[in-house]
């Protein structure tokens, strides 16, 4: 992601985030959940972000590297109004003011200018600002009454201009050692402040009035600063800074020190922060090139509690217990969470005893209970009383990772049926804790991908493998019954099972189309336009959906006709498991977060 702002959008707290594929996203920061996301058809890349009030509404303002300013309505993703073209290089920087009472933006591009914008008439304000090469970062402020400008440049220069007479302010503020990439106002014992970040790894204060420094710089990164802001915490003024050395990091403007300890999370560099007041709390909002936004609590020194793994997901499903919906999500910091699906907060504590990254999870019923089964890279699978929040069971048998897990009743006993790297299936009672019968024959080559199913009453495992080949077997009898080539061959892995609908989903290798196959027939009968890493199947008002992701794209189809159901939705992560709930809401998990998408 390129760059982040905050705003007010609905009557909610939002933040809007731009990135390289030319789409802008709002999140909901009060939910964490994504709201709405729209593209910028014109351009491949947003570079710059910040919002606006504009006759009353909220508006986003995009700088971009086709050289122009635009607005765009958060609610419906539209663009308002002409774009506002001068510039004649990329965009790095946008931040809004007010002037004479009217409010407008301020640009920086590579032109080595900065612009001022009538956001009511789209007219530009002046003449351009000129500075000695690049212009990456923008902020504005109020001196002495009059608006001001603060840019920082290319030249390793800050530099303040009066908005209303296109003069500068004082002389150039001098002291970095590498370009300024950052820029942030605020006060500082009734004096109002600018704070630069730099290439040469510092964060500095300046006096607006004087252009003095204030006070040694903050040292601490060890890496390029890319981004700075400025809040209040206590009382007292901060700075907030994130660097390439992937840390966020905290200043006390008054007594020049850090705060407590760097903020560490973002898995990479390019850092961006905005703050805000997030239900009374001042909040730094971030983002980075991992694609993630996170939320960070200024007065309690840590990140705000989303519905987040510390480590990426790997695998989702839903459940009920104690009546109310629930998602239970696995990944690699070895543990099974289980959230509420309408909150999105997290009930009870993390389910722990893996050794290693749990790669499947499911639920069953066993004697009136709510379970969950499942399995990971320690070749166990066990079994957890989703009530009690603690774990019953613990089955020992496969030799390799167990890679697959599915439920399903035989005989009317509850069973789990696991799928590992050892080449095998094993069906085990959940209730006793025995294995079910024999093994089901092993394949030759390694399985990709298991689910369960029922065909003509008889419950079945359906699996993929490298040769292109769909296997169902009957879990009662370790019988195959059916094996059907995929229509693109090679590698082919089921992803979901239809719960009412007799449909398996497939994906396959190469980029190839998602197929859906008729599970009474075992045939395959129909593709879906796109091609996808993870799959589910479920119902969205009466009508049956498959929903397939790709890297970081989301869709959902309707079963019946292969069409699309809206947009395509974008998340800042690569998805790696979706699943559908019965209510409907669709849950996706990308990188370390858990999101609930639904209907309204």
């Amino acid at each position: 992601m390129r760059d982040v702002a905050t705003g007010v959008v609905d009557g909610r707290l939002m933040a809007v985030t731009v990135s390289d594929d030319g789409t802008v996203r709002v999140w909901d920061l009060t939910t964490g959940q994504l709201h709405r996301s729209f593209s910028i058809r014109h351009v491949d890349r947003a570079l710059a972000v910040t919002t606006a009030v504009v006759g009353g509404r909220s508006l986003v303002v995009t700088g971009t590297d086709d050289r122009t300013v635009r607005l765009w309505d958060p609610s419906t993703g539209q663009q308002v109004g002409k774009a506002l073209t001068g510039h004649t290089d990329w965009l790095f920087a946008v931040a809004s003011g007010v002037l004479d009472g009217r409010p407008v933006a301020v640009s920086g591009a590579r032109d080595g200018t900065v612009r001022v914008w009538d956001l009511t008439t789209g007219v530009q304000v002046g003449r351009p600002l000129t500075n000695y090469g690049a212009v990456w970062a923008v902020a504005t402020a109020v001196l002495d009454g009059r608006p001001v400008a603060v840019a920082g440049c290319e030249d390793r220069r800050v530099r303040i201009w009066d908005l209303a007479t296109g003069k500068q302010v004082v002389r150039s503020l001098t002291g970095h050692t590498d370009s300024v990439r950052a820029v942030a106002t605020g006060v500082v014992d009734g004096r109002p402040v600018a704070v630069s970040g730099s290439f040469d790894h510092t964060v500095r204060v300046w006096d607006l009035a004087t252009g003095e420094p204030v006070g040694e710089p903050f040292t601490g990164h060890t890496d390029k600063v890319w981004a700075v802001a400025t809040a209040v915490v206590d009382g007292r003024p901060v700075a907030v800074s994130g660097g390439e050395d992937g840390t966020i990091r905290m200043w006390d403007l008054a007594t020049r020190e850090q705060i407590g300890e760097s903020f560490t999370g973002h898995r990479g560099c390019w850092a961006r922060v905005e703050t805000a007041v997030l239900d009374g709390r001042p909040v730094a909002v971030t983002t980075a090139d991992d694609r993630t936004v996170r939320v960070w609590d200024l007065s309690a020194d840590h990140e705000v509690r989303q519905p987040r793994h510390s480590d990426p997901v790997h695998a989702v499903t839903t459940a009920v217990v104690d009546g109310r919906p629930v998602v239970l999500t696995a990944g690699e910091d070895r543990t099974v969470r289980c959230w509420d699906s309408a909150t999105g907060k997290p009930v009870g504590e993390p389910l722990t005893g893996h050794t290693g990254t749990v790669a499947a999870v499911a639920t069953a019923t066993v004697d009136g209970r709510p379970v969950a089964v499942s399995g990971g890279e320690d070749q166990t699978v066990r079994i957890w009383d989703l009530t009690a929040g603690k774990q019953i069971d613990m089955f020992t048998g496969h030799s390799d990772r167990v890679f697959a897990v599915a439920t399903a009743t035989v005989n009317g006993r509850p069973v789990a049926v696991t799928a590992s790297d050892d080449r095998s299936l094993l069906v085990w009672d959940l209730a006793t804790g025995a294995k079910v019968g024999k093994p089901l024959a092993k394949e030759r080559r390694r399985m990709s991908g298991m689910v369960t199913g029922v065909i003509n009453s008889r419950a079945v495992a359906i699996t993929g493998g490298w040769s292109g080949t769909i296997r169902v077997r009957d879990v009662a009898t370790n019988r195959e019954i059916a094996r059907h080539l995929s229509l693109h061959g090679g590698y082919v892995e089921p992803m979901a099972v239809g719960q009412g609908s007799p449909v398996v989903l497939t994906r396959s290798a190469g980029y190839q189309p998602v197929q859906i196959w008729d599970l009474g027939t075992t045939q395959p009968v129909r593709e879906l336009a796109t091609d996808g890493y993870a799959g589910a199947i479920g119902q969205l008002d009466g009508t049956s959906i498959a929903v397939t992701a790709r890297s970081g794209e989301l869709s959902v189809w309707d079963l019946t006709t292969g069409y699309p159901i809206g947009e395509t939705i974008y998340f800042p992560g690569w998805i790696k498991a979706v699943a559908v709930d019965p209510q409907g809401r669709i849950v996706v998990c990308f990188d370390s977060t858990v999101a609930v998408l639904t209907a309204s």
